[in-house]
């Protein structure tokens, strides 16, 4: 057998990158896997302003840079490779990646994240970060006066549009049934609100733009085909998230969403295998609960390996 790294982390987020900084100051063998770029979803966010200790904000990308280096001073590596699949059977576990093939490490942290689902429109990805965004609470500030548009109908879209609507002149609810998929809670507050309008019954079917900047959305009636044109200076897409767990192929445990079964302690259903940050089930979905993820299973992988 190759090489034994005390802890391999899958996943170059603030949740990896926090396990990294904790377990290479620990003192353990401590291996990054990111597939593309570090920093994760957060890199897609231009200014993070409720982050602590950054008054004047930071942009996702820098925060992800410094996350990394905090934890390479320490001694931890860092690997550009995509993971295939895994195997936690053993007391060693083994990780297959596309490159590198088999590395094996007596811990894993993964800290894979979860995707926004898009809407799939012909110019949405150019217009990410441009007029088109997939968290409220990290961008909504952006649009203070303005008027906006939120599409979805669950839990999440309706929290985004009542939390842009303490922001925004208007806000536009967009959902493709007669009524909203959120618990009967969302539906008590949503409803008080006056500057939130809805659009039952509609998709929004393409994205009006000019100089990158957005200026209206086409909405189309399902029922009647009935097309309208909404101005709004914004879209916020909340139609849900897939988790990045295709890879563990039944490894560990995973809720009805796709999500891994891992509680406050952050420990899967497999001893020495942990789960941190947006792929893991949990309430908030945020840079800061991430971090503090990563330094629990830090906790209890010391705990594990004594």
């Amino acid at each position: 057998m190759e090489h034994i790294y005390d802890m391999i982390i899958i996943g170059g987020g603030p949740a990896g990158y926090t396990s990294a900084l904790y377990a290479s100051r620990a003192g353990f063998n401590t291996l990054v896997l990111e597939r593309m770029t570090v920093g994760g979803q957060m890199t897609l966010t231009d200014v993070i302003d409720n982050y602590p200790g950054f008054v004047e904000g930071i942009d996702g990308f820098s925060l992800g840079m410094n996350m990394q280096q905090c934890a390479e001073r320490f001694g931890a590596q860092t690997m550009y490779d995509e993971v295939i699949s895994v195997d936690f059977k053993g007391e060693i576990k083994e990780i297959e990646t596309a490159m590198s093939g088999k590395l094996y490490a007596k811990t894993v942290v993964i800290a894979s994240g979860a995707n926004p689902r898009e809407l799939g429109l012909e110019n949405e990805a150019q217009l990410v970060g441009q007029g088109v965004h997939y968290c409220a609470h990290c961008d909504g500030r952006f649009y203070k006066d303005k008027t906006v548009v939120v599409v979805g109908g669950g839990n999440s879209a309706v929290s985004d549009a009542m939390y842009l609507s303490h922001l925004c002149k208007k806000v536009y609810l967009v959902h493709r049934r007669d009524t909203l998929r959120a618990t009967k809670i969302y539906h008590d507050q949503i409803e008080k609100a006056e500057n939130i309008e809805f659009c039952y019954n509609s998709v929004l079917s393409k994205i009006d733009a000019k100089n990158d900047k957005v200026e209206s959305v086409s909405l189309i009636d399902v029922k009647s085909n009935e097309k309208r044109e909404v101005e709004c200076d914004g879209v916020f897409i909340s139609i849900g998230r897939k988790p990045a767990t295709d890879f563990l192929d039944g490894e560990v445990q995973l809720d009805e969403y796709g999500y891994i079964e891992a509680d406050e302690s952050t420990k899967t259903n497999v001893q020495g295998v942990f789960a941190v940050g947006d792929v893991r089930t949990k309430v908030l979905r945020q840079v800061v609960t991430a971090v503090a993820d990563g330094a629990v299973a830090v906790h209890f992988a010391e705990e594990y390996l004594a």
